[in-house]
């Protein structure tokens, strides 16, 4: 055993050699092959460039140069121009007959209510009777006068008792005519407080009535609005409904109120609105015209709080342009900076575009369709 052990270390060195020798054998193979391919002229594979981005159709308008009024924006009530309370006039008689309800539309001299009248004509038969006999009584008096057979105490006593007489029968005739609650005025109901079967009231209220259905707003504006405010210029009003109604201001208020400091312009709401007495309606009153350059609203891009527009430059590329906004009117918005007249903005597909996109502005028939073939061509390259 002691024999081998110098055996073993001999061979030891051998080994060393032989796997040094391998590794050599397969660098150099390596550097070969790495040499080869430098040499021989073969190039890394370049990356395929990925495919140019398909141009989203848009549509786009130039942004004009207009001339717009000067507005004054305000709030105000809308109220009847007069309102008529129609009310009993005969007291103590019983209300038998109802033509009218709130809403209707009624002409003058239109029935709205009848009150019972029959205790009323006999009142009046029985004074016509008693006239009759009293005047018959004063002409016999006037044929006696000066024959000394009647003195002149007795002859004023059946004229006047003739005169008393009439004068009751006129009034309760009057009564009757009371008794037909006719409107005072074209219009429209507007309240009704009359119960049929009730006993009136002199005086008592039985209708509202809405005078030849004029209706008008009246603005709250402050004094030095008050002063840019002439009768004859014309209020859009935006109503509660999301519709508009247009006015005219027929007069403005000569003070302002003590306590809020504001003024009141009255204006008259034409025919055919859906404004209706109690609603709350802003107005804007146009004044001067000035000039404003223009986009629709539809334009507009609101981010992080600000208001921008995508700006079609050259190339087809858009770039996200800010701007400040100024007055409105229709669908259309003032741009006050960020934009000139005649540069090209997106109104339909602003809201998905960036700055360096490509757009192809298309007009606003033809863009779902070229949209929606732009979207299947990038399916299939895909």
């Amino acid at each position: 055993m002691t024999d081998a052990l110098p055996s073993t270390r001999r061979k030891s060195p051998s080994r060393r050699l032989f796997f040094t020798f391998v590794t050599l054998m397969g660098a150099a193979v390596a550097g070969w092959a790495v040499w080869h391919a430098v040499r021989g002229g073969a190039s890394p594979a370049a990356p395929q460039r990925a495919p140019a981005s398909i141009a989203t159709a848009v549509t786009g308008v130039v942004a004009a140069e207009v001339r717009w009024p000067v507005q004054l924006r305000a709030t105000g009530a809308i109220a009847a121009w007069q309102e008529a309370v129609v009310g009993a006039q005969v007291p103590g008689v019983r209300l038998v007959e109802l033509r009218v309800n709130i809403g209707d539309r009624v002409k003058r001299g239109e029935l709205l209510a009848r009150f019972n009248d029959a205790a009323l004509r006999s009142n009046e038969a029985q004074l016509e009777a008693s006239w009759r006999q009293a005047d018959a009584n004063r002409q016999r008096a006037l044929q006696l006068k000066g024959s000394g057979s009647m003195s002149e105490q007795e002859l004023l006593q059946y004229v006047t008792q003739a005169d008393v007489t009439k004068a009751q029968l006129d009034a309760v005739r009057l009564q009757l005519l009371q008794t037909r609650v006719l409107a005072p005025d074209d219009g429209t109901i507007a309240a009704r407080s009359a119960t049929l079967g009730a006993v009136s009231a002199l005086g008592q209220e039985l209708f509202r009535l809405i005078r030849q259905d004029r209706l008008e707003w009246r603005g709250e504006l402050t004094a030095a609005q008050l002063a840019n405010v002439a009768a004859g210029q014309r209020v859009r009003l935006d109503l509660p409904d999301g519709s508009t109604a247009v006015a005219v201001v027929r007069q403005t208020a000569p003070g302002v109120d003590a306590q809020t400091r504001l003024g009141t312009v009255f204006a008259d709401i034409q025919l055919g609105s859906r404004a209706r007495p109690g609603m709350y309606a802003q107005g804007s009153i146009d004044l001067a015209e000035r000039s404003a350059v223009v986009v629709p609203a539809a334009s507009l891009v609101v981010r992080d709080g600000r208001s921008h527009v995508i700006v079609v430059g050259e190339g087809s590329q858009v770039s996200e342009r800010r701007v400040e906004t100024g007055r409105y009117r229709d669908d259309a918005v003032e741009l006050v900076s960020g934009i000139k007249a005649g540069e090209r903005v997106v109104v339909q597909g602003a809201g998905f575009l960036y700055d360096g996109d490509a757009v192809r502005v298309v007009s606003p028939g033809a863009s779902a369709s070229a949209s929606a073939s732009a979207s299947a061509s990038a399916k299939e390259q895909r």
